[in-house]
């Protein structure tokens, strides 16, 4: 099943609330070590709205205790369950979630049970193209922190990394984790000066609504550490045309839906691209280390 899940997690600054903000004691400080390592439960039970290797995305009802009735990506403890289920199943299932002093953080589902059942024969509506190793990239249009119109075919000659990303995004395990792990490669390149003039970064947004030069700007500077100083001649932050936007996140197999409240829920795709502007590598999740893409981005540039 290829139909996307959304990677859209607003509920975290919610959720901190919870956690009780006054003044500790010394001798609470045990106490603060227990609760660094504490982990809750909570039954759940919703209708799946869409799925991908390793999530799906639930519209479930209150959970006591815990949350109002929402709709959001969760992480399946067994993502071997996905192939049973379909977008308008009603699952129960376990929500696990681990508490900390900054709230709640690293929910994941366990024990699903399909309690029924939307449509045996079911087919998605959109079949997402999986990015092959040695597969040509088609030359995507994107307009740049700049405002200047770049192609994917100009960095032909260079290894080009990509990910997708908002900068809107709240999820700190989605978009902000990209650009966190995009600016640990940039640094780590940086310390080799022939392979840093042989590569090119490249954090594709899919909000062209919101993410306007100005903003992409903003955001790429902030990741960098260089703000306003930042030339962006290693790094681009660039958004995709609305009327382009779904043929390039077809191919790199970007779920993206957007909410009532106009909120993105998307999925995630990196992409190392070779000088010969095929495909070297692909990280369809948020798993990966900067350091293994840095190990796919030199052998890929010492082809």
């Amino acid at each position: 099943m290829n139909w996307k899940h959304p990677g859209l997690f607003a509920l975290l600054l919610l959720l901190s609330t919870l956690v009780p903000g006054c003044r500790k004691s010394q001798s609470s400080k045990s106490e603060d070590t227990a609760l660094t390592s504490q982990e809750k439960s909570f039954p759940i039970r919703g209708r799946v709205i869409g799925t991908d290797a390793t999530h799906v995305t639930l519209a479930h009802e209150a959970i006591p205790g815990f949350m109002e009735a929402m709709t959001m990506p969760y992480k399946l403890k067994d993502p071997s369950v996905i192939s049973e289920l379909h977008p308008g199943d009603t699952i129960t299932a376990t929500l696990h979630v681990k508490q900390d002093e900054g709230g709640y953080h690293d929910a994941a589902l366990d024990n699903i049970v399909v309690v029924a059942q939307a449509r045996p024969d079911y087919k998605p509506a959109k079949q997402y193209h999986i990015p092959q190793v040695g597969e040509a990239v088609p030359d995507f249009r994107l307009t740049n922190q700049s405002g200047h119109t770049i192609h994917l075919s100009q960095f032909h000659g260079r290894v080009l990394v990509a990910t997708f990303i908002y900068t809107r995004c709240p999820f700190t395990d989605y978009c902000p984790l990209m650009s966190r792990n995009f600016a640990e490669i940039d640094q780590t390149l940086a310390t080799d000066r022939t392979l840093y003039a042989k590569t090119h970064l490249l954090s594709i947004s899919f909000d062209p609504a919101y993410d306007t030069p100005a903003v992409l700007r903003s955001y790429g500077g902030a990741y960098t550490g260089k703000y306003t100083k930042e030339s962006f001649a290693h790094w681009d932050f660039a958004v995709s045309p609305e009327k382009e936007l779904n043929a390039m996140l077809e191919f790199f197999d970007v779920g993206l839906t957007t909410g009532e409240d106009k909120t993105l829920t998307h999925s995630l795709s990196t992409v190392v691209i070779g000088k010969d502007g095929k495909i070297a590598a692909w990280y369809p999740t948020n798993d990966w280390k900067p350091a293994d893409v840095v190990e796919a981005i030199k052998k890929a540039a010492a082809v």
